[in-house]
């Protein structure tokens, strides 16, 4: 099964889908297939590197400073680094547009890619040769640069996949994508962790030296991203105007990308993006007191961490490779409606284990349906962006998209303690569940007055 690569079939005059198109669907057998196809394979691996930079500025730093020494309030603040990722559709107009000097014969996809790489591997190494216990500000400065370069690899990385096929596979790519980022995720979270107590031998206490093998062998890891990268066919040239002054240039980056959103969609535009908004509001609320409900249900940290790195990962994987098929299969705004109903559903979930008590083979059969609900959601809903992006302004519309689906939810997140402590996690997890019923309608009226284009 081949994926076009004719800029004319990724054109800005996109055929709706249709019921027809879902009947000329591909037989499931052949579904599948669609994840051993050479850009399937790629994305897995480029997944890895988008994912390995995130738990070395987060989890696993404040894991390494607090064993350190470092106090709670000072690591608290230290995760504002992870701001870089909310803010990179500020700089996604020069991924987009900008070519780089030396590297630009590589392509404008491939070159910013490695540039970014770079970036994270010389932060983590930067990381690893300095002690927080000596020096805090250099890891501070070696972090926020692992987290821009993250974050800007991030940018090219989605605008290679958007590029790379069309918006049929994108719901295989999506999944691939997630399968490598979260392998990545537990490289990166356990992984490090293990490097480090088998670096350490039987000492305890902070080992500098235990910690500088483990994050120089994280930075060697992204060799993974980088040989893909330099194996990897820069997607189809697109056709952009020679920009005559740097207000011709800043028009075409920067002010084109948004009006041609605003001008394909019209009033749809505004339905599109409170959909995005909204999307996984019922997630990421409910997810914020996810481990404070843990704590306070008993469940000891070897249970949390077992059921939530095991069963929980397989389950996301699994779920975001159904949700792949799923889209290639019956067309991406049914399983939109089928992650959003899913997601919500399972919260109820932990309402009802709120009420039962202590108990791991329960609280193994919740992470699991929610992450499965969660995995199928994800796939589905990088798809739906993926298929609203223009080809000659990927980078910019899906970093603006992107980053604008985390705001309302992550905003509404910030009382989901104080909510808990006025009426319980029963009904907190109730209204969570709640909370995903607009969201539902929104995918109705979205599938039938904007719905995703075929490009």
């Amino acid at each position: 099964m081949a994926i076009p690569n004719d800029p004319a079939a990724k054109s800005a005059t996109a055929v709706e889908a249709t019921p027809a198109s879902v009947s000329a669907a591909p037989g499931w057998l052949a579904a599948w297939r669609v994840y051993l196809e050479p850009a399937s394979l790629r994305m897995l691996a480029l997944g890895f590197a988008a994912g390995l930079p995130l738990l070395l500025v987060l989890g696993t730093l404040s894991f390494r400073l607090r064993e350190a020494g470092i106090d709670r309030a000072t690591i608290g603040h230290l995760s504002w680094v992870g701001l870089a990722y909310g803010f990179k559709w500020a700089w996604a107009p020069l991924v987009d547009r900008l070519p780089l000097p030396g590297l630009g014969r590589l392509g404008q996809r491939r070159s910013w890619l490695l540039l970014a790489q770079a970036l994270v591997v010389a932060g983590l190494v930067g990381m690893a040769l300095v002690d927080p216990r000596e020096a805090l500000g250099p890891i501070v400065a070696c972090a926020l640069l692992v987290a821009f370069g993250s974050a800007t690899q991030d940018i090219a990385l989605d605008a290679f996949r958007i590029e790379s096929a069309d918006t049929a596979h994108q719901g295989a790519l999506a999944a691939s994508y997630q399968a490598g980022y979260r392998l990545a995720m537990i490289w990166a979270g356990a992984g490090v962790l293990w490097i480090a107590a088998r670096a350490q031998g039987e000492a305890s206490g902070y080992d500098a030296a235990a910690w500088r093998i483990a994050y120089l062998v994280m930075a060697a890891s992204m060799a993974v991203g980088m040989v893909t990268v330099g194996f990897s066919r820069e997607p189809a040239a697109r056709d952009i105007p020679r920009a005559r002054s740097l207000a011709d240039w800043l028009r075409g980056a920067v002010v084109e990308p948004f009006a041609d959103f605003i001008g394909r969609y019209r009033w749809q535009a505004v339905l599109i993006l409170t959909l995005i908004a909204c999307y996984r509001i019922s997630d990421v609320v409910m997810g914020i007191m996810a481990n404070p409900f843990y704590v306070d249900m008993g469940y000891t940290k070897d249970e949390v961490a077992a059921v939530t790195k095991i069963y929980g990962v397989v389950m996301t994987l699994v779920g975001a490779f159904i949700g792949g098929v799923l889209s290639l299969r019956l067309g991406v705004m049914r399983v939109l409606m089928l992650g959003a109903a899913a997601s919500a559903l399972t919260n109820l979930l932990f309402a009802w284990l709120a009420g039962h008590g202590h108990d791991v083979p329960a609280l193994i059969g919740v992470v699991s349906a929610d992450n499965l609900a969660s995995g199928i959601a994800s796939a589905a809903f990088i798809a739906y962006l993926s298929g609203l992006t223009q080809v000659r302004y990927s980078a910019t519309q899906y970093a603006l998209l992107s980053s604008l689906m985390l705001l309302l939810p992550k905003f509404v997140a910030g009382f989901s303690g104080d909510v808990v402590d006025a009426i319980g996690y029963a009904s907190f997890f109730t209204a969570t569940a709640l909370l995903g019923l607009p969201v539902l309608v929104l995918v109705w009226a979205a599938s039938k007055w904007a719905p995703v284009a075929e490009k």
